[in-house]
């Protein structure tokens, strides 16, 4: 699109209407012979269906060792306060938002009893921050610890719908009152279909919880963090919430990728979930016709403490190994997903790969892309390498772009396109070299 060119006044009227509109012929017609639109395209009409809105229910234990202090001199009751207290203030307008607490009510030494307690302090829904906030600064240190029990009672605060929900889990140990065991509650939570992901956050770092919470994290596709600091727990749960607006209509499908192109497992278009080790490759089949553009883009979560300074890298190859197109992204340890991205179409093959004709005559011939995913993450000193990293993958086939205008002519190619704005720009030097020369010579006149 064409900027719009502003006039600017210089006490010359006729001098700056007549530049002006020399200069608007000049752009106009560099937009001509370089096959530039003059006019953007007016938007198409219709409107998107209504999205569903975000929904998180913040799960927070409340048990009688959440009394400790051991977070940067803090209780860990008391930086999850003051945290939370910063996320409800940064909650989205649009967020439906509730909390319930496990741990929170019950101070006596019946464990039947004790392990009933989980609560709904605040409904799922759009959220007074004022109450919300006292509602927590309230919580007392107090009884056992139900998680299985709590992430039930999360999923029906939740409900049913097309989106995906989110469990935000903040606890500082096991579960002390299977049964239920929360992984069992986490399997069967993800074997109704309903659209859950539990997010687990541990403040304590003992093995026994850690590894509960990464099999919590695990079954329901989520994410497992293993908090240090305030800031550390403020800023994953903003995260978490955030992108709580990323749902699907769908669950992403569950595909295991391989090591080699020729046992890679064949992808239609979707959005697919696999694990991936630290510094692994794995292998994707994806079939493009004639005409397809394949459009495809990976997100590697981070759900653990690795190593500074890291990479991923989606790569595009052809059933022989020859590189077609590669994305790349880095960072040095600030997010906790890593996303890369790319597109191809058959038409810019350049005879790297070689079409196959299809059974049927009337079908287009089919080119087989192999997807690569690699990574070079490392984990920190005493974290589990096992199980790998959640990856999502999605893979789209649309139309491939058609050639921009002039593109019979050779314009934007090489020599022919250099040789056009050289020509243009001798024009353009030219003109407005003579117009330079009429206004001095108008001044000198006055």
């Amino acid at each position: 699109m064409i900027p719009r060119i502003c006039r600017v006044t210089t006490g010359r009227r006729p001098t700056t209407r007549l530049g002006s509109l020399l200069a608007a012929a000049a752009i106009t017609g560099a937009s001509l012979l370089l096959g530039l639109p003059a006019h953007a395209d007016e938007p198409s009409g219709g409107s998107a269906a209504p999205k569903e809105a975000p929904k998180v229910d913040l799960v927070l234990d409340v048990s009688g060792s959440m009394r400790i202090t051991d977070l940067q001199g803090k209780s860990r009751i008391s930086v999850a306060q003051q945290s939370l207290g910063e996320v409800i203030d940064a909650l989205p307008a649009e967020t439906d938002f509730g909390i319930r607490t496990l741990g929170a009510n019950y101070p006596g030494d019946d464990k039947t009893q004790g392990c009933q307690d989980s609560k709904q302090l605040f409904p799922v829904g759009k959220t007074n921050k004022v109450e919300a906030k006292t509602a927590i600064a309230t919580l007392r240190p107090t009884g056992w610890t139900p998680i299985g029990l709590a992430l039930r009672g999360a999923a029906q605060d939740l409900g049913k719908g097309e989106g995906t929900r989110r469990v935000v889990l903040i606890t500082d140990g096991e579960d002390d009152c299977a049964p239920p065991d929360p992984c069992d509650v986490a399997r069967e939570l993800a074997a109704q279909g309903i659209h859950l992901v539990v997010d687990t956050l541990g403040l304590a770092h003992d093995d026994k919880t850690r590894q509960q919470l990464l099999c919590i994290a695990n079954a329901t596709g989520g994410t497992y963090t293993d908090v240090r600091s305030q800031d550390q727990l403020t800023n994953k749960v903003k995260q978490l919430i955030d992108r709580s607006d990323d749902t699907y209509t769908v669950n992403p499908v569950k595909t295991a990728g391989t090591d080699k192109c020729e046992s890679a497992p064949v992808l239609a278009p979707g959005v697919y979930s696999d694990r991936e080790k630290f510094s692994e490759h794995r292998v994707y089949k994806v079939p493009v016709k004639s005409g397809q553009e394949l459009r495809a883009s990976v997100s590697v979560s981070l759900d653990r403490a690795v190593a500074r300074d890291y990479g991923v890298l989606l790569q595009a190859t052809s059933a022989t190994g020859q590189e077609l197109v590669r994305g790349t992204d880095a960072d040095n340890g600030r997010n906790d997903v890593i996303s890369t991205g790319l597109r191809w179409s058959t038409s810019d093959s350049k005879g790297y790969v070689t079409a196959t004709p299809t059974a049927s005559a009337s079908a287009k011939p089919e080119t087989t892309v192999c997807l690569v995913v690699s990574n070079s993450l490392a984990p920190q000193p005493g974290v589990q390498a096992d199980p790998g990293l959640p990856l999502e993958l999605t893979v789209d086939l649309a139309s491939a772009s058609p050639a921009p205008e002039g593109a019979a002519m050779g314009l934007g190619r090489g020599w022919i396109l250099l040789l056009t704005l050289t020509a243009a720009g001798l024009v353009f030097g030219l003109l407005f070299g003579w117009i330079a020369r009429w206004r001095i010579a108008v001044w000198r006149e006055n």
